[in-house]
């Protein structure tokens, strides 16, 4: 298990929309990972809006893949 800043276990992120670069809830990364989703953070509409802009579009749907669309408020390992 990989551990956080302080030398302990990670924690779950979330799995209500489950995220993490596996898709297990906890921000671990690994060589596999080229952005390192290692950051849980809260998010806001002016972040989620941001990163549309940037062309990473986190609030649509994409059904095909199991990806609800995220709203403020969620969690997301970034």
């Amino acid at each position: 298990m990989q551990t956080n800043i302080l030398g302990t276990n990670l924690e779950i992120c979330c799995t209500s929309p489950m995220t993490g670069f596996y898709r297990d809830g906890v921000c671990r990364t690994s060589q596999e990972d080229t952005s390192m989703h290692t950051v849980c953070a809260i998010l806001t509409n002016k972040f989620l809006e941001f990163s549309k802009a940037q062309g990473n579009d986190l609030t649509t749907p994409v059904p095909q893949y199991g990806f609800p669309g995220l709203k403020e408020g969620n969690k997301w390992c970034l």
